[in-house]
């Protein structure tokens, strides 16, 4: 227990000393008052004025925005998820009214009803108006936001794209609403579900059902993950599951991890190539996010193609390489490969010549391409 408030305190500090939180009033007609929102904007949000970023929608602000912004700015710094926006609705005063569901049919009424209007006609068109944001959107919720954050993922164009549901206290038609509109996505949607052997026993039970209805659901479109612990309480399990929820979310954007290589890769019948590829055409359709292939896969790739002797895709790798790194030696270094594990020696003896003039990356130095070759000319008397 020790270890885990230091390391919750530890990423409070991160955040504080490395992210812009702006603590502001949003007056809204919808709610008929003014509501305190709080923002964090990610580390060099001003320094990269073309990046838009994904929103991470906190509700309960006032007590889970500091645990889910803390561990944004983390994971973002390793470059496990990418750079986001926080936003956290205080709702410290109007819990209760703002979750307020009809008991004839499970919907949001009155109070609730306008909260609804408010986060989707004010605060979200808001948000998009004044930061720079992506369409992808991620809704947290805990206890009764929990099962409120679901009525957004019931409409026919989602405002959100993923859903982390807390020890939800769901309403009681939400058992059948849940799985019944997951089932019918035609496109990606994420969903995250959390409990505790230790939760509130109706919570549990109810948790412990949508679990195994949307476990039911065959769908490729539903990328689902749940989770249940053993000791974390009601109130304590947000800072023990709101990590694992966002790694799982954001897993393919992730680097090359050492399992997904020695899995996935090394058993690959197809091109790794292809695989790397693929990789980041879908964090692209995920996330709106083209992101530049980090180096550290560029060279999980090479180790693969090294370990399973198939030099013939070092061309594609070198041709990807100049495109994402047309400065460095990268691209050239790969070709190069390609020509001389191929029986192209002189080919391969330019190549490495040419990336002189590049520069270094990664562990290719100038000294190491000019000593490829000369190895070359030696052997072969060129």
């Amino acid at each position: 227990m020790k270890k885990l408030i230091y390391l919750f305190a530890f990423l409070v500090c991160v955040q504080i000393v490395s992210a812009q939180v702006i603590y502001e009033p949003f007056n809204s007609s919808k709610l008929g008052g003014t509501r305190q929102i709080k923002i964090q904007l990610p580390r060099g949000y001003d320094a990269f004025p073309n990046k838009k970023y994904p929103i991470i929608m906190v509700f309960d602000g006032d007590y889970m925005f500091e645990a889910v912004s803390g561990n944004v700015d983390f994971y973002a710094y390793w470059e496990d998820m990418p750079d986001a926006i926080v936003v956290g609705i205080n709702q410290v005063d109007t819990r209760s009214a703002d979750v307020s569901y009809s008991e004839i049919n499970s919907l949001p009424i009155d109070a609730g009803a306008a909260f609804f209007e408010f986060v989707g006609m004010e605060l979200i068109p808001y948000l998009d108006k004044t930061y720079r944001t992506e369409k992808f959107r991620v809704a947290i919720g805990h206890g009764e936001t929990a099962n409120f954050i679901n009525y957004f993922l019931l409409k026919g164009d989602p405002l959100f794209k993923a859903y982390i549901a807390i020890s939800p206290d769901l309403a009681p038609n939400m058992m059948t609403y849940i799985p019944e509109r997951l089932s019918k996505f035609q496109t990606k949607i994420f969903y995250y579900l959390a409990t505790s052997d230790n939760d509130v026993a109706t919570i549990k039970a109810r948790s412990e059902a949508l679990n195994t209805a949307i476990t039911g659901i065959d769908s490729k479109n539903v990328l689902y993950s749940y989770k249940k612990l053993e000791e974390p309480s009601h109130y304590s399990l947000p800072v023990y599951v709101i990590p694992d929820a966002l790694r799982k979310i954001f897993l393919i954007y992730q680097p090359i991890s050492k399992q997904e290589y020695r899995d996935t890769i090394l058993k690959l019948e197809s091109s790794p190539v292809v695989y790397l590829e693929e990789k980041y055409q879908t964090i692209l359709d995920l996330f709106g996010i083209d992101k530049q292939i980090l180096l550290n896969d560029f060279k999980a790739i090479e180790a693969a193609i090294e370990k399973t002797e198939k030099y013939e895709y070092f061309e594609d790798l070198g041709k990807i390489a100049r495109k994402q790194y047309p400065k460095t030696m990268l691209g050239s270094y790969y070709l190069a490969r390609f020509y001389e594990e191929t029986g192209e020696s002189k080919k391969a003896m330019k190549t490495y010549q040419s990336a002189f003039v590049l520069d270094e990356i990664g562990g290719i130095t100038k000294d190491l391409v000019l000593e490829k070759a000369d190895e070359i000319k030696a052997d072969f008397g060129y």
